[in-house]
């Protein structure tokens, strides 16, 4: 069952400050059934309490100017993305919650850390393990949240505000899909709404009748990935240019399938992960692969192409790998890294993508972490290297640098694959505890 979610405010007086910050003055909370996000310690009342007393308006105009972004944009290391994620940025005098929300795309993370100073004042918060929740709870919550603030400033006589306008705003642009897809585009891009005039989200628009609108919402993803001369995502004839000149011949009429009547977990409820690593079993089941590696010959055989694609290195570079398909089955593959572990890992996620992602003539790997990317990491992590496997070879010795080099080589992967798979089964620390937030929160 999900996780309900519920951010609410609880009337206190205030007796300065505009009308619409003392109409909604009171005490701010996030929680769910398990857990309280907003938490801290009041230094005035030398006490914990579930929330800090601030405007709840602030918070309103914040979550309705950000929605599009909260709603889809992954996380990302761009220089203002935290305006728009982290609830600090919100500011008007207040201590807000120490909370980064982003989403995948299916799922939206919340993620509660205490404050920087363990002497923080007048309200010191505690954090919270990660919360993550199906977007479409996240999306109920601001629609309920949203909404108690509007009545609060009805019932102080106040109308015709800024939250009122940005609010109807969102609510006409998800009532229009043409509108919606557009708004989904300019988040995926790490855009607000109309704030940016140039050509770019009409041409990824026209781009999608001819690749596929989930393919280019993936490749729109992948800019806060890529170099600054690059920012700008490939256009279809780009695509195109690129799988001539540097691409490979393969076949999706070759490209390995699972039987139809395999089972996969799906829906906002299963982690990406989950999904990722279920197809990769499914799939060495099927093919009878055991546990054991999979050489370059069968690795290129399943992706309906040739062993030599995973040597030729003087056709690497770029921002993302892809498989672009064409009339009569024919497809042209490029591949990004130009080192050998880096295509097999690559060429590996391809074939998970035609396997969980949606049908469309272009499938790219993006190095953005939205749930379709994130799905064919595990896909490609698990399939190459049984972590089952991994985990027996290191017998309990997950420290030992040189030995899991030893397991990286016997898989023909890079170390970077064998310690992302020990991170994400709680074998070894994870650095980054975003990195992932499904596997963080699990």
């Amino acid at each position: 069952m999900p996780v309900a979610l519920e951010i609410t405010l609880a009337s206190e007086r205030l007796d300065e400050g505009t009308p619409e910050e003392r109409a909604a003055f009171g005490l701010f909370t996030i929680r769910t059934l398990h857990a309280s996000l907003t938490e801290g310690f009041d230094f005035y009342l030398k006490g914990y309490r579930p929330g800090p007393l601030v405007s709840g308006y602030h918070a309103g105009e914040w979550f309705a100017w950000n929605w599009w972004r909260l709603r889809w944009e992954p996380r990302s290391k761009v220089a203002d993305w935290a305006l728009a994620h982290r609830m600090p940025s919100i500011g008007e005098g207040y201590v807000w919650p120490n909370i980064t929300i982003f989403s995948d795309g299916v799922r939206t993370a919340l993620i509660s850390e205490p404050s920087i100073r363990p002497d923080a004042k007048p309200f010191r918060y505690v954090g919270s393990s990660a919360v993550v929740v199906p977007s479409s709870l996240w999306e109920e919550a601001v629609d309920t949240y949203v909404p108690q603030i509007l009545g609060r400033l009805r019932n102080g006589g106040i109308a015709q505000t800024n939250l009122d306008r940005l609010w109807a705003d969102v609510l006409a642009e998800r009532a229009d899909p043409a509108i919606s897809e557009r708004r989904r585009l300019e988040a995926l891009l790490g855009r607000d709404p109309d704030l940016i005039e140039d050509d770019t989200v009409e041409r990824l628009l026209a781009d999608a009748d001819q690749l596929g609108m989930a393919a280019i919402g993936e490749a729109a993803a992948n800019r806060a990935h890529v170099g600054a001369q690059e920012r700008t995502p490939l256009t279809a004839t780009e695509f195109e240019e690129l799988a001539q000149s540097r691409g490979h011949d393969a076949s999706s009429r070759d490209a390995v399938r699972l039987d139809a009547d395999t089972p996969l977990p799906r829906g906002a409820l299963i982690p990406a992960w989950r999904l990722g690593v279920d197809a990769a079993r499914a799939l060495r089941a099927q093919e009878r692969l055991e546990t054991g590696p999979i050489v370059d010959s069968r690795l290129a055989e399943m992706a309906g192409t040739r062993a030599a694609v995973l040597n030729d290195r003087d056709s690497g570079g770029g921002s993302l790998s892809f498989v672009l398909d064409r009339r009569q089955a024919s497809s042209r593959l490029v591949l990004r890294s130009k080192w050998h572990t880096g295509r097999r890992f690559d060429l590996a996620r391809l074939i998970g993508d035609r396997l969980i992602g949606e049908p469309a003539p272009l499938h790219p790997a993006t190095r953005a972490y939205t749930y379709r990317q994130k799905a064919q990491r595990a896909f490609a992590g698990e399939f190459l290297s049984p972590f089952e496997v991994v985990d027996e070879m290191l017998a309990g010795d997950y420290d030992d640098e040189e030995r899991r080099h030893e397991v990286a080589d016997h898989f023909d992967v890079s170390s970077k694959t064998i310690d992302t798979l020990l991170m994400n089964h709680g074998r070894l620390e994870r650095e980054d505890p975003e990195q992932d937030f499904d596997i963080a929160a699990a």
